[in-house]
C-alpha cells in the first residue's frame, strides 16, 4: 500500500514538475526584461535630462522610419514562428524564424548606415552624438543578441526538436524579441521625431 502511494505521489510530482519549471522560466524572463527596461529607461531619461527636446536636424527620419517598419514586421514574423511551433508546423516555424533573423540583419544594417551618416554631423564626442550612439548602439546590441538567440532556436529546431508540448526556448526568445521591438518604439520618437 505504501509503495502504491509513493508511486502515485511520484507520478503526480512528475506531472507537476514541467509546469512549475515553465512558470519559473517565465517568471525569470519577466524579471530579466524588467531589469533591461530600467537600463533603457535610464538611457532615455539621460537624453532628456542632458538635451531636453533638442534633436539633430541631420537625422535621416526616412531611414529611421524604414528600419522601424522592418523591426515591427520582424515582431510579426517572430510571433508567427512561435504560433507555428505551438501547432507543430515545423516548416512554418523554420521559415518565420529565419525570416525574423534576416529582418534583424537588415535592421542592424540600417543602423550601421545611419551611423555612417551621423558620424559626419555629430561625432561621438559631441553630447548629442554620445547620446545617439549610446542609445542606438545599446539597442543594436540587443537586436544582435536576439537574432543570435533566434538563430540558435532555429538551428536546434531544424530536426524537429521543438513541438507543441516542448517549445519554451522558442517562446522565451520570441518574448525577448518583442521586448527589443517595443524598446525601439520608444527610442524612435525620442531620437527622430522630437523637434
Amino acid at each position: 500500500m505504501a509503495i502504491a502511494a509513493d508511486h502515485a505521489h511520484g507520478a503526480m510530482h512528475d506531472d507537476l514538475a514541467p509546469r512549475v519549471r515553465l512558470q519559473t522560466n517565465r517568471f525569470g524572463l519577466w524579471l530579466f526584461i524588467a531589469s533591461e527596461s530600467f537600463l533603457f529607461a535610464a538611457v532615455i531619461a539621460a537624453r532628456f535630462y542632458l538635451l531636453g527636446f533638442e534633436t539633430a536636424e541631420e537625422l535621416n527620419q526616412t531611414l529611421g522610419l524604414g528600419i522601424t517598419m522592418i523591426l515591427l514586421v520582424s515582431s510579426l514574423t517572430a510571433y508567427l514562428a512561435e504560433e507555428s511551433i505551438a501547432t507543430n508546423d515545423q516548416k512554418k516555424f523554420l521559415r518565420f524564424t529565419w525570416l525574423t533573423v534576416l529582418l534583424a540583419i537588415v535592421f542592424v544594417g540600417g543602423v550601421a548606415y545611419e551611423w555612417s551618416e551621423a558620424f559626419s554631423h555629430f561625432p561621438p564626442g559631441d553630447l548629442y552624438g554620445t547620446l545617439f550612439f549610446t542609445t542606438t548602439g545599446l539597442h543594436a546590441f540587443h537586436v544582435i543578441t536576439g537574432a543570435l538567440a533566434l538563430a540558435a532556436v532555429g538551428w536546434v529546431g531544424r530536426d524537429g526538436r521543438w513541438n507543441d508540448e516542448d517549445h519554451w526556448p522558442v517562446e522565451g526568445v520570441v518574448k525577448y524579441w518583442h521586448f527589443v521591438d517595443v524598446v525601439w518604439v520608444f527610442i524612435f520618437p525620442t531620437l527622430y521625431l522630437l523637434q
